[in-house]
């Protein structure tokens, strides 16, 4: 799981901004985001389908994930924020690879507070997480309902993008990325970075669809 540890280095690069080099709090959102879209690269260059080496233990690496996931979501929220009871709780569950009690969890405390954003993007990390990687339909209810309810916070259609890449839907990722390029401001830092991915993909598809038998 090469995407673990990258994820994992970026939530460090964000904590070395923050810390070492006194990153203003009113830029801690984009500067996340530009470090979660660079993550992207690996989903895009990763061939999941060849042997690898023997590995970890299915918990150890579910463990692993789940602390990586959820660093990374926490990196596009205000710290200064504390987060409800439920999400703290989940996401020490998810930190431990247990994604059923985590997203158990988020269900109750969401059937409470249906407004709340991160609850529903924590959600959908959970499920994609609990089914290997798939994009379930309750994933993607989540996901809509993170959309819907974090207007111009890009986790949502980032973590969909990275989701739908892992389970082989290249062309859906384009089109969820291609949407959140086209709603992206012009100066928002990580919008370059998006531009060349969406490109990027657009390329793989074309070639794709030129192969012989295709």
């Amino acid at each position: 799981m090469t995407w673990i540890a990258v994820i994992l280095l970026a939530a460090l690069a964000l904590v070395v901004a923050i810390l070492a080099l006194r990153l203003p709090k009113k830029g801690w959102t984009l500067f996340a985001a530009v470090l979660l879209f660079g993550l992207a690269g690996y989903a895009l260059q990763s061939r999941p389908d060849l042997a690898s080496a023997p590995k970890q233990s299915r918990v150890a690496d579910a463990a692993q994930s789940g602390e990586a996931i959820v660093s990374a979501r926490r990196a596009l929220f205000d710290s200064g924020q504390p987060p409800p009871g439920f999400l703290t709780v989940s996401d020490g569950f998810a930190r431990r690879g247990r994604y059923e009690e985590a997203a158990q969890l988020l269900r109750n405390g969401l059937a409470e507070n249906p407004g709340f954003g991160e609850g529903w993007l924590a959600l959908a990390n959970a499920l994609v997480e609990h089914a290997d990687g798939r994009v379930t339909p309750a994933a993607r209810y989540a996901y809509d309902r993170a959309e819907d309810t974090l207007p111009g916070n890009p986790g949502p259609a980032y973590f969909l993008g990275i989701a739908l890449l892992r389970s082989g839907q290249l062309g859906e990722a384009r089109d969820v990325w291609a949407e959140l390029l086209e709603n992206t401001p012009e100066g928002a830092p990580w919008r370059d970075d998006l531009a060349a991915r969406v490109e990027g993909l657009g390329q793989m598809l074309e070639q794709s669809a030129r192969q012989p038998g295709r």
